[in-house]
């Protein structure tokens, strides 16, 4: 078994308050998450709140759990969300959830390291 390490951003358009799962999407369930065999190590999770009219509040669930409850947006900020590194293991969902006004727009950019364990033969 061989371990293959690959730097990634991932970015999302969120111009609806609603709950969103992030990253590729599980077939069975229609969730979105990392495959059993990868782990994702988020070193980066910036907001970016593209209005003046905009007043969303941000929460981050990881595997059901509140990492990061209930943030508000200032009007037309960018705001990093994490101090530390986040560990989203494999099949686990990372969820966020929008609440509050943003149809004219909030960009979500996640920087991470995906650990990936392939077979080789």
């Amino acid at each position: 078994m061989a371990v293959v390490n690959q730097y990634k951003f991932y970015g999302k358009y969120i111009d609806t308050a609603a709950a969103f799962t992030m990253f590729g999407t599980d077939a069975v369930s229609g969730d979105q998450l990392p495959l059993l065999s990868e782990t994702y190590i988020i070193k980066s999770f910036r907001v970016t709140n593209k209005s003046a009219a905009n007043a969303p509040t941000i929460t981050i669930k990881n595997d059901g759990f509140s990492i990061l409850w209930a943030t508000a947006l200032s009007t037309g900020t960018s705001v990093e969300l994490l101090s530390l590194p986040l560990v989203v293991e494999g099949s686990k969902a990372l969820v966020v959830t929008t609440v509050g006004d943003c149809t004219d727009g909030v960009v979500i950019g996640i920087t991470y390291l995906n650990i990936k364990k392939e077979v080789t033969v």
